[in-house]
């Protein structure tokens, strides 16, 4: 019998929307925002420099589009300075979910199944970046990293669904 709480995890009745796409061509080149943007099943998104490859746990990088005004706030910048997915060097911003529900789950986006790999620290190079206190603002807030499970075209707008639970041994 399942838990009130493990009943509370499972059951996730949000549903996000893609509110940005971007990628990186070079490890620390400029990001291009897109329209839409295909995911490739344990390759990435075409024209992002991740690693590819079935173990890599970072094919793509997905922030909360609400946890950027909390870093905003939290680096005290105004409206003309508000810190941006590209800021982060995210892929995908979605608003409406909260991305830490998605812990070891699956979820679609568009025509692509992803699976949360785990979440996605700052790192000393956004100190560097966008100034002094960016690290610790960013902490807890820099969103989540997935694989591509099933390719697919992934555009602005789309609607994040997460998947329902796997029971063991019916897959």
């Amino acid at each position: 019998m399942n838990s009130p709480l493990h009943e509370l995890l499972a059951a996730v009745p949000q549903h996000g929307r893609v509110r940005w796409i971007g990628v990186r061509p070079q490890s620390r080149g400029a990001m291009i925002e897109l329209d839409a943007v295909e995911a490739r099943r344990e390759a990435g998104l075409t024209g992002d420099h991740a690693r590819p490859g079935p173990r890599n746990a970072r094919q793509v990088t997905l922030i909360q589009w609400e946890h950027l005004a909390v870093i905003s706030a939290l680096l005290q910048r105004q409206d003309d300075q508000l810190i941006t997915p590209a800021d982060l060097r995210r892929n995908i911003a979605v608003s409406g979910i909260n991305l830490f529900s998605l812990k070891g789950r699956r979820f679609r986006i568009g025509q692509a199944i992803l699976e949360t790999t785990g979440w996605c620290q700052p790192c000393a190079r956004l100190e560097e970046r966008l100034g002094v206190g960016t690290f610790q603002a960013v902490r807890g807030h820099g969103g989540i990293t997935a694989r591509i499970l099933h390719g697919g075209i992934i555009r602005l707008d789309d609607a994040l669904h997460v998947e329902p639970l796997r029971t063991p041994g019916l897959e």
